[in-house]
C-alpha cells in the first residue's frame, strides 16, 4: 500500500507551497511519501516502486521496477526503463525503453521472450523500444513522464 511516515524528523511541509502541503499531507500529519510499499510476515517494509509510476493494465498492478530489474539482467542492456502508455483495450500498456550495448544484439522479440521465462503475461511489454539514452533531470534520475509522453504518442502514429 502507499507508505505514509510523520515524526520529528519529517519535514513539516513545503516552502511557501500551501496547497501542495495540504495535499501531501493527511488530515492527521502523516507525509504520503509517493512511494507504494508492502510489509513482509517480520514487519519489515520493502518499497517496491512509485505511486505515479505503478501501471495499471487490463485491471492488474504492474510495477516497472520488478521488470526493469529483469530487463537489467539480460546480457548486453545497460540500463532500462518501463512506464505505462494509454491503451484503448488495457488501460495502460507496458512499454520498456532499453538502453544497450554497442556490441548487443538483442531484438524486441528476444527481450520478451526471455522475459516470459520469469515474468507473468501481463507484465510483459507490449512494445520495446531501444534508445541511446534514457532522459534524465538535473538531479540524473530518469524522467518517465518524457517516456510516457513520447512512447504514448509513437503508439497513435
Amino acid at each position: 500500500g502507499a507508505i505514509q511516515v510523520r515524526g520529528d524528523n519529517v519535514f513539516a511541509g513545503y516552502w511557501r507551497q500551501p496547497d501542495k502541503t495540504r495535499e501531501e499531507f493527511t488530515a492527521d500529519g502523516y507525509f504520503r511519501t509517493g512511494d507504494i510499499g508492502l510489509v513482509d510476515r517480520d514487519g519489515y517494509v520493502a518499497i517496491v516502486g512509485r505511486a505515479k509510476d505503478l501501471i495499471i493494465t487490463g485491471g492488474y498492478n504492474v510495477y516497472p521496477r520488478e521488470i526493469e530489474l529483469a530487463i537489467d539482467a539480460l546480457p548486453g542492456v545497460v540500463e532500462s526503463a518501463v512506464v505505462g502508455v494509454p491503451h484503448p483495450d488495457f488501460g495502460e500498456a507496458v512499454t520498456a525503453a532499453l538502453v544497450l550495448r554497442k556490441d548487443a544484439a538483442l531484438d524486441a522479440e528476444t527481450v520478451i521472450a526471455e522475459l516470459r521465462k520469469n515474468i507473468a503475461n501481463y507484465k510483459l511489454p507490449k512494445s520495446v523500444y531501444f534508445v541511446d539514452d534514457l532522459p534524465r533531470n538535473a538531479m540524473g534520475k530518469v524522467q518517465k513522464a518524457v517516456l510516457r509522453e513520447q512512447f504514448g504518442a509513437a503508439g497513435k502514429k
